[in-house]
C-alpha cells in the first residue's frame, strides 16, 4: 500500500476530526455500520479501502469521494497550485450571511492544523476550487468576490485570467 494508502488515510483522518468524531464516535453515528477498528485501520494506511466503502465513507461523512482521495496528481485547468492569504481579521469584520462558509472552512482548516494566530490564514488553490462550489461560482469569480470583500489581496487575481 505505502504511500498513497496514508495519504489517503491522511485524508479520511481529517475529514473525521473536521466533523468532530472520534474514532468511536463514527461507530456510534453511524450505528454500528462503520467499526471503529476498521476506519481506524484506513486513517493509518494499514487496511486497503475498496472504492465501493471508500464512496460509502464519503456519502456517511456528507462529502464528494474527490475530497477524501490524496493529491499526487496535478489538477485539471490552468491555476497555479499556489497557496492563497486569507485576512482573517478582515473576514471577522464582514457579515457572516456573506462570508459564513468560507469563516467556517477557515475554522475548520485551523482546527486542523492548530493555528490560531487569527491574522492570515494560507490555503491551496485546490481549497479555492472547494470554496467555489459551496458558493456556486467558479475559482476566479470567487476570487474576485474575496478581493472586494478585502478577504484577498489584489495580487491574488491570476495574471493569465482576462478580466
Amino acid at each position: 500500500m505505502g504511500d498513497y494508502a496514508k495519504a489517503l488515510g491522511s485524508k479520511l483522518r481529517a475529514i473525521r476530526q473536521q466533523q468532530g468524531l472520534s474514532l468511536h464516535g463514527v461507530e456510534q453515528k453511524s450505528g454500528g455500520r462503520w467499526k471503529a477498528v476498521v476506519v481506524g485501520s484506513y486513517e493509518r494506511g494499514d487496511r486497503a479501502v475498496t472504492v465501493q466503502k471508500l464512496a460509502e465513507l464519503a456519502d456517511f461523512y456528507g462529502v464528494p469521494v474527490a475530497e477524501l482521495l490524496p493529491e499526487g496528481r496535478v489538477p485539471s485547468g490552468s491555476e497555479p497550485a499556489t497557496k492563497i492569504v486569507i485576512n482573517l481579521e478582515r473576514l471577522q469584520q464582514l457579515p457572516a450571511d456573506n462570508v459564513g462558509p468560507l469563516a467556517r472552512y477557515a475554522a475548520a482548516i485551523q482546527s486542523q492544523r492548530g493555528d490560531y494566530n487569527g491574522k492570515v490564514l494560507s490555503i491551496r488553490a485546490e481549497d479555492l476550487r472547494s470554496l467555489a462550489i459551496i458558493y456556486d461560482t467558479s475559482p476566479g469569480e470567487l476570487t474576485d468576490r474575496l478581493i472586494d470583500w478585502g478577504v484577498l489581496p489584489p495580487e491574488a487575481r491570476p495574471t493569465h485570467r482576462a478580466d
